[in-house]
């Protein structure tokens, strides 16, 4: 019996222990204090709870006015979301949360909306010269509650002018505007002109509460003293990064034009911006530039020029062969040369394989009246200043028929027979010459026989003896050599260099014209004659 009793107490505990930990239905709003917020914020408000299985939320402005947000529900807790905030959103919030059919709570956080955005914005109109009257307008943009409103215009330290919003009812941001009119002096040009602008919302956190904005009272003037600045110079290499830089005083602000001198003397309209940039300055962006510089306003222009040079070793900017690098003997042909640099360059200009210098340098130029193949060949340029050089090359091709055409007989053109006879015809043309050899037939007629520069006759017969002609062609003409070969008889021979050697003897005056290239020796064994078509 005390044991069961013992038990029952036991179990009891158990049950109020359980009783005990079971947490209480409470309720809170995440941001829990009052809220501050600038119109075009994001605002979250949440609303959490605990102690209770499966609660319901509800949300509610404290006058029943519309939300202005979105709401979400979860488990535990409910969101309401302003995006952005506005001024429809400055009410007292409440949250309702239900557990079960009888028990509720429910909690209110106070939502303040402001709107201060950014600085004021002046105007002074007209920008006026001296002793004119100016009119300042300051414009505050975006302001909510514009009834704590207060402006102040300022010239310098001095205020010129004051004025508040208090009988303003605004529910929503608006624009407000301050004017003030009066005649400045010659001491008031450069002075700065102030609005303040101050929203001091009572109780309300935020900052900025003041807000500020100055320009200077000026007058019209100018373009005056204005002035080009050159960077690295007004002698950049080539190569360079050219910098111009066109400084004037002017107000307001002038309109900038560049431009550019050209060789023909008309003008190259390059950019509108202050700054003229060239980059990787050449040799042509050589010359004179204009800075024209115009205020609209006083309806007055200057201009500043500076003179460019680009410095650097010469570029050839051109080789040719006028009027082709192709001609034809006897043409008239030019070969020009051409280069840029500064300082000016030297030029020379000479074929390659006379090694010498072929003027005039000065100019670049050589003339060659009526060309001849001996003409032909390659030409270099050379353009050198203090700087460095450059070499350019161009070849000239003189086409021509053929021309020095020659046969050549080993052994000779007296012959035994049974022996072998080499025959070679040589001529120089451009295009190269073709060859071909001919032998006169019985009837007095050529006969072609072969075509290559060498005629090879072996084991010469009685029949192979004969007049020989060797003929040279291309498409500009052609040229003709004979030779005559004859078979020698021995003894007969013989006789013939006696009689010669006799006659040499016997008239030693004509010693010279028997041993000329063209010969006749007078003999019916031994006869050879070369002779030109």
């Amino acid at each position: 019996m005390l044991k069961e009793m013992g038990r029952t107490s036991q179990a009891v505990l158990v049950i109020l222990y359980g009783f005990m930990t079971v947490k209480a239905f409470e309720m809170e709003i995440i941001p829990a204090n009052r809220i501050v917020k600038q119109v075009g914020e994001t605002l979250r408000l949440t609303c959490n709870t605990t102690g209770c299985a499966s609660p319901s939320f509800s949300w509610r402005t404290q006058m029943d006015n519309p939300l202005g947000g979105t709401v979400n529900n979860y488990r535990m807790y409910s969101t309401l979301t302003m995006n952005p905030v506005s001024t429809v959103n400055s009410h007292d919030y409440l949250c309702t949360v239900f557990c079960g059919e009888k028990e509720k709570k429910e909690k209110s956080v106070k939502v303040e909306i402001y709107s201060f955005p950014r600085d004021p914005v002046i105007e002074i109109s007209p920008s006026s010269a001296a002793a004119e009257p100016v009119t300042v307008t300051c414009k505050i943009l975006d302001v909510y509650p514009s009834h704590y409103l207060e402006v102040l215009l300022k010239k310098g330290d001095h205020v010129l002018h004051e004025k508040n919003f208090y009988e303003d009812e605004s529910t929503n941001t608006e624009n407000k505007t301050v004017t003030y009119s009066f005649n400045p002096t010659a001491e008031d040009i450069g002075k700065e002109i102030t609005c303040v602008a101050k929203l001091p919302i009572p109780n309300m956190d935020f900052e900025p509460k003041e807000r500020v904005t100055s320009e200077k009272l000026t007058a019209n003037f100018g373009p005056q003293n204005t002035v080009i600045t050159a960077s690295p110079g007004n002698w950049p290499m080539e190569g360079d990064t050219l910098n111009l830089t066109c400084v004037t005083e002017s107000n307001p602000p002038a309109q900038i034009v560049w431009t550019k001198h050209l060789a023909d003397e008309s003008i190259q309209l390059l950019t509108k911006n202050n700054v003229l940039s060239i980059p990787d300055a050449r040799f042509s962006d050589s010359g004179l530039y204009t800075c024209e510089v115009t205020n609209v306003v006083t309806n007055k222009t200057e201009k500043a020029t500076v003179d460019i040079v680009i410095r650097g070793a010469p570029d050839i900017t051109k080789l040719s062969i006028e009027p082709s690098t192709t001609v034809r003997e006897g043409e008239n042909v030019s070969i020009l040369c051409s280069a840029e640099g500064n300082p000016s360059p030297r030029i020379i200009l000479r074929r390659k394989s006379d090694g010498a210098d072929t003027g005039p340098y000065s100019e670049g130029r050589i003339l060659l009246p009526s060309v001849t193949f001996l003409n032909g060949g390659d030409y270099e340029c050379v353009a050198e200043n203090e700087f460095g050089k450059s070499r350019s090359e161009i070849t000239l091709n003189v086409e021509y028929g053929p021309k020095n055409t020659m046969i050549s007989v080993i052994p000779a053109t007296a012959v035994k027979e049974g022996e072998t006879v080499i025959m070679k015809c040589t001529s120089s043309g451009n295009p190269a010459p073709v060859i071909s050899w001919k032998k006169k037939k019985t009837t007095g007629e050529p006969e072609k026989i072969y075509t290559d520069a060498i005629l090879t006759i072996k084991n010469i017969k009685s029949q192979d003896l004969g007049l020989y002609k060797c003929e040279a062609y291309n498409r500009f003409g052609k040229e003709e050599k004979d030779v005559k070969l004859l078979v020698q008889e021995g003894k007969l021979f013989l006789l013939a260099l006696f009689l010669i050697k006799q006659m040499q003897n016997l008239c030693p005056s004509k010693k010279a014209s028997t041993a000329a290239p063209t010969r006749q020796v007078l003999s019916e064994g031994v006869r050879a004659t070369w002779r030109s078509s």
